[in-house]
């Protein structure tokens, strides 16, 4: 990322215009203090993962098959428990569930979860590494700013033509994870319901960002097929 100077960020610092005078020495910039500015686009670029993750899983069949199912004692009847070794995480996916693995840009690791004969409904895990300034997630506020900052950097219903509409519905805190619900809508399609899992961990190099990020059609029929299974999936998710 390019330094960011108090000088791109106070214009009035900048050059004068010709014919003008330079400004006096004791002229005080009001403007946010370069450092402060990089740590807000640093955090904007990691949540950038958060938003791309949402629309990571409907490409899941590009990815390539995975292999890393393992029985436990989790796994209940019609849920298979799926463990990734490598990033240290588990959860259960409903059986008979397709798996497929690999990288994508801009993501270290993307693991898709989706039934056959659907690929509307989904459930995938995005692995993103993030700098040392954030330590937990925390670092980028509660859950409950979290949330509105995901969903308004979504939303482009306000504009003309109207784009993408992103709806919060409910934001939780708990077992070190944050818990978030919302719906997405494209003009002229089905809307779509999110749950999502985000948590961080360290992998003895650096902080990762895992993003849990469950998806199915909102309508009646399709909800009630695929709404109990997706939530149970992505409330499974643990680190190991």
């Amino acid at each position: 990322m390019a330094a960011v100077t108090t000088a791109s960020l106070c214009p009035g610092l900048g050059k004068p215009r010709q014919g003008h005078a330079k400004p006096p020495r004791t002229t005080v910039c009001h403007c946010l203090p370069a450092r402060r500015a990089e740590e807000g686009v640093n955090r904007r670029d990691a949540l950038l993962g958060v938003l791309l993750s949402a629309t990571a899983a409907s490409s899941a069949p590009l990815l390539v098959p995975a292999e890393a199912f393992a029985e436990t004692a989790e796994a209940q009847e019609g849920f298979t428990a799926y463990e990734d070794e490598a990033n240290k995480f588990t959860l259960v996916i409903p059986q008979g569930w397709q798996v497929g693995a690999g990288e994508r840009s801009g993501f270290k690791n993307v693991t898709a979860f989706f039934p056959e004969q659907n690929p509307n409904s989904s459930v995938s895990v995005v692995i993103t590494g993030i700098g040392p300034d954030f330590t937990s997630l925390k670092s980028f506020g509660s859950v409950d700013e979290f949330a509105e900052n995901l969903v308004t950097g979504l939303d482009r219903s306000w504009q003309r033509p109207a784009g993408l509409a992103a709806k919060l519905i409910d934001s939780k805190a708990s077992n070190g994870l944050y818990y978030i619900e919302y719906t997405l809508q494209n003009p002229g399609e089905k809307r779509r319901h999110i749950v999502s899992a985000i948590g961080m961990a360290f992998n003895g190099w650096y902080n990762r960002l895992y993003t849990v990020t469950g998806q199915y059609i909102d309508d009646e029929e399709e909800s009630a097929i695929y709404k109990p299974e997706i939530e149970k999936s992505v409330k499974s998710f643990k680190f190991t």
